[in-house]
């Protein structure tokens, strides 16, 4: 159990340091139990998963008392470890009275990794490139995979299973990198300082999971060459690139297992004497082999076999230095916690060697400080892994605060992940409200569900009434405001700055609708991705927790002289909120108005649906 009465990990008055330490800290730990209930001696229990579960017991010291509550400390001194310590409490009365603390984390990271800041600090817009942007109708023929494209920009995805059930992805819009190329300044325009591509290698689906060859673009997208001219441009720009890398499964038609003959290599399917044999794990080949999820057009690979790390990470011309050196900024990582620990820090430190200044990102939909996938506890931040994560948890708690639940709910699960989280991956966070994997932000909070009841028919056909899109809208500003104040990376998914609607894959992921854009959503995406590119303390300031309860939310950025507080009131009725405050003033984004702060705190009042943004800047 856990009682913060007695012992509030995320308050200094009962632990120090906050949050994540390094190896050689010293925590110390204060308990504070009543002393009505007559505690004598306690015990500090300390688990160290990562050293084979070494216990240790520490005696808690009773030191003095305080107000009514006896007070018991004790001091943890970290050493040399990596890794995550599980601690507890025991309290003991002469009486026999007994109580136990506990469980809870304390992260202990290596910082001798140099994590590269650019990515947390800017805005990131996510682009699925064959529905983005096209320069022409493309001609399939001769590309792997049996397409077809759709002459008409507008038109559907295709969703409906096929004869044999299935639905193969196999229809392209045609989006391009040229595509994207021409659109470089809309994009800057945002305040973009980060796109990250879905899959650009030649695939033979639309989302291109299922790589068919790591060492081109695949040719509806462009060539090499455009891939690097892209770069340049977005470089040009101030706007990094971040490729999708999808190393825990190809794609059956590849290169590599080549299960429909399409290339002239020797695949995994065709010989037990491929190259690429060892790549994959065959139960009875040729047929039956694992494959993602269960998805047989997704065969796994073997992430311990040799030669296929070398091809991956391990040599100088390796798929991971290759992009990089071809222009590519950084590197997300698909289901990151289905890859092993020493292959994703493989592909860590080919990324540095590479580029000292490369990022990688990973996806991880939970708490991946202590994410257990295989059975195996992951070392994702632990350093010398992955410099960030995907904010999953970010979003679930936000969308569930717009939708109603209380504000000291969103304050939690955010501290949660404050508390367990190094500091470079608490801000280097993708952060977003939508993803290709998600259905569009404005139809979730219109609807104020994912409508999992429903028919795949009525998905597919569902439009938002005048009243469902007048709420989300709503809804979707205050969720914006936090977004783009919160550390880590604003992330956004293309279309929804101008008002995208749909349900789940396939319909989240409809062409971009150039010349119907509404640009009052528009111009609130591009007032927020500004504000963030031109206020350092939203890129860099600390973190600073005001009032957060019932249906209101409020924080601080806060770098040395300047300072912006944000409040959200996703409640019907105005908001009453405190926000700790240094500075003698702040002015009001929206209006102009200047507020005095008192006794070191912003006392302002929130009208109901809405947000409130201020600042303080000390002049010259």
């Amino acid at each position: 159990m856990q009682d913060n009465r007695i012992f509030n990990s995320r308050s200094l008055d009962y632990k120090r340091p906050y949050g994540a330490v390094t190896p050689g800290t010293k925590v110390e730990f204060t308990l504070r139990p009543q002393r009505s209930e007559g505690f004598s001696r306690g015990t500090l229990v300390v688990k160290y998963e990562f050293d084979d579960n070494l216990s240790r017991n520490i005696p808690l010291v009773w030191t003095d008392t305080d107000r009514g509550r006896d007070v018991f400390t004790a001091s943890l001194e970290v050493g040399d470890y990596v890794g995550l310590i599980w601690y507890s409490f025991r309290l003991e009365g002469l009486n026999g009275q007994y109580r136990e603390l506990g469980g809870y984390q304390l992260t202990v990271y290596d910082p001798t990794d140099a994590v590269p800041d650019w990515f947390g600090k800017g805005m990131c817009y996510q682009i699925f490139p064959d529905r983005f942007r096209r320069t022409a109708v493309p001609d399939p023929t001769g590309m792997v995979g049996g397409r077809t494209v759709h002459e008409d920009w507008n038109d559907e995805p295709v969703w409906r299973p096929n004869e044999r059930g299935e639905v193969r992805n196999r229809d392209f819009f045609g989006g391009s990198l040229k595509g994207v190329e021409e659109k470089l300044d809309y994009i800057a325009s945002l305040g973009v300082e980060t796109i990250y591509f879905c899959p650009i290698f030649e695939a033979p689906e639309n989302h291109r999971y299922g790589t068919a060859n790591y060492d081109n673009i695949d040719p509806m997208l462009g060539s090499n060459e455009d891939f690097k001219d892209l770069c340049d441009a977005a470089h040009k720009r101030g706007i990094h690139i971040m490729l999708d890398g999808v190393f825990n499964h190809t794609g059956y038609v590849s290169r590599y297992f080549n299960g429909d003959g399409f290339y002239d290599t020797v695949g995994a399917s065709q010989s037990k004497d491929s190259p690429y044999y060892d790549w994959f794990c065959f139960k009875n080949w040729p047929k039956d082999y694992e494959s993602w999820w269960g998805i047989y057009s997704l065969p796994a690979v073997n992430e311990h076999c040799q030669s296929y790390r070398d091809f991956i990470f391990g040599a100088e011309d390796s798929v991971i230095r290759k992009w990089l050196r071809a222009g590519a900024d950084g590197w997300r990582l698909d289901v990151a916690d289905e890859l092993p620990d020493d292959f994703v820090h493989g592909i860590h430190d080919a990324a540095r060697l590479e580029n000292p200044n490369a990022v990688v990102i990973g996806e991880v939909w939970e708490d991946g400080s202590n994410k257990v996938a295989y059975g195996v506890r992951r070392k994702h931040l632990l350093g010398h892994h992955l410099d960030g994560l995907m904010n999953y948890p970010f979003r679930s708690a936000l969308i569930d605060f717009l939708l109603g639940d209380a504000g000291e709910h969103f304050q939690q699960r955010m501290e949660t992940i404050r508390e367990n989280y190094p500091p470079f991956a608490f801000y280097s966070a993708m952060n977003a409200l939508g993803t290709h994997d998600t259905l569009r932000i404005l139809t979730y909070l219109g609807t104020g569900s994912q409508r999992n009841d429903w028919s795949k028919e009525k998905r597919a056909e569902y439009r938002l009434s005048d009243q469902e899109a007048e709420w989300g809208w709503k809804r979707l500003k205050l969720g914006l405001a936090v977004l783009f104040t919160f550390p880590g990376a604003p992330t956004v998914y293309y279309g929804d700055e101008v008002g995208m609607t749909g349900f789940e894959d396939p319909f989240n992921r409809r062409p971009f609708p150039w010349g119907e854009e509404d640009e009052t959503f528009l111009a609130y995406y591009r007032e927020l991705g500004n504000l963030r590119k031109e206020n350092e303390c939203l890129r860099s300031g600390d973190f600073v927790w005001g009032h957060c309860q019932r249906q209101y939310i409020s924080f601080a950025r806060v770098l040395e002289d300047e300072a912006i507080a944000v409040s959200a009131n996703a409640g019907t009725e105005a908001a009453k909120v405190t926000i700790p405050w240094s500075f003698p003033t702040a002015v009001d984004l929206d209006s102009g108005d200047q507020l005095e702060a008192k006794n070191g705190a912003l006392y302002l009042s929130v009208p109901p649906m809405s947000r409130r943004i201020l600042r303080y800047r000390k002049k010259g």
